[in-house]
């Protein structure tokens, strides 16, 4: 409770007090008792109930979010110049009385939910586009007075300056700007420059009534069923068309990564080709240095094919049969006719 209250109480206390001893003194005196006895104490109840009234009527508390105009007779204009500032202030009694008004940010919301704005049902701004048809138009105006201008609003407006000049104003630039723009425009692509030109031409009109914008809000813009069944449509077709793409890329990409296997098997084909190809060249170049290493062998010592020859048999081999008109594989020994022995070699 600040100071301004705490002496109206106090003031309003004083006065049951002095009602109480006006009857404290009807009644001592209806029993015989004297009535200047009590005289000084009802004239020094409302003696202090005359004080404290006076004086709960010139101490003004201004809350830090309000400022004050004061309204008084002793000013030619009727009004102070200069609004009252925030804290325990002093006016004069009887004479001037205070009316206050928030500077604190305020919104003011123009919507078709029905629990959403500031009036109950549909509210929003109904508007005309440059091609003839219906949008529907929710707004919020940020606003706040100006602390210098506090005077000035009270004169132009007192409490109306959201019924009379925020409201009636938002309407008419709202449904101007939108008479600008085609629908599909205000669709797509120039629905943002269509709010900060409401916002703009809405500054200026409050700026010129004490007013200031914080910010404006295009929450958000309805269609005519129509129109809205003809966006739906669209927005389905261009989904669909966008599906279509995604298969397509989705195909190709498909078809490219089979086209990698393919690629990655033919080469592993033609490297395990060339692999085996390699592979029997070096046999038969292996093959081809053995045989022309076996042959020097021969050539250069003509035994060594009988050696071989005889390694191989078996050792249980003790006849061997040869056929006629072949050629001995080796020299058999010649038996001398003469001697009876063998010839030499």
């Amino acid at each position: 409770m600040n100071v301004a209250n705490l002496v109206s109480v106090l003031a309003s206390l004083s006065w049951l007090l002095v009602i109480g001893s006006l009857l404290f003194a009807g009644a001592s005196v209806a029993r015989g008792g004297r009535a200047r006895s009590f005289a000084s104490l009802v004239i020094g109840a409302l003696a202090l109930a005359l004080v404290l009234s006076t004086v709960s009527q010139g101490l003004i508390f201004v809350q830090p979010e309000m400022r004050g105009v004061v309204i008084s007779a002793l000013q030619q204009t009727g009004l102070r110049a200069q609004p009252l500032q925030p804290g325990l202030r002093f006016v004069v009694p009887f004479f001037e009385s205070v009316k206050t008004y928030p500077i604190a940010k305020q919104t003011y919301t123009m919507s078709g939910g029905a629990a959403e704005g500031q009036i109950a049902g549909d509210d929003s701004i109904v508007a005309r586009t440059a091609d003839g048809q219906e949008v529907r138009i929710d707004a919020s105006v940020i606003f706040s007075i100006d602390p210098a201008e506090v005077v000035a609003v009270h004169v132009e407006w007192q409490n109306r300056y959201v019924d009379g000049l925020i409201r009636p104003k938002l309407r008419g630039i709202a449904r101007d700007s939108a008479a600008r723009y085609a629908v599909q425009e205000i669709y797509s692509v120039r629905r943002d420059e269509l709010a900060i030109e409401i916002e703009a031409e809405l500054q200026n009109v409050l700026d010129t009534n004490g007013l200031m914008l914080d910010a404006f809000v295009l929450r958000n813009i309805t269609f005519t069923p129509e129109y809205a069944s003809v966006i739906e449509q669209k927005q389905i077709a261009e989904q669909e068309v966008q599906r279509q793409a995604f298969v397509v890329k989705q195909r190709e990409q498909e078809a490219e990564q089979l086209r990698q296997q393919a690629k990655g098997q033919a080469d592993a084909v033609v490297i395990a080709a060339e692999g085996q190809a390699q592979k029997i060249l070096i046999e038969a170049q292996a093959q081809a240095a053995a045989l022309q290493a076996i042959g020097h062998a021969l050539t250069t010592n003509p035994d060594l094919l009988q050696y071989t020859y005889v390694q191989e048999l078996g050792d249980d081999v003790q006849v061997m049969l040869v056929p006629a008109n072949s050629p001995y594989l080796f020299q058999l020994p010649e038996l001398d006719a003469a001697a009876g022995t063998p010839a030499s070699p």
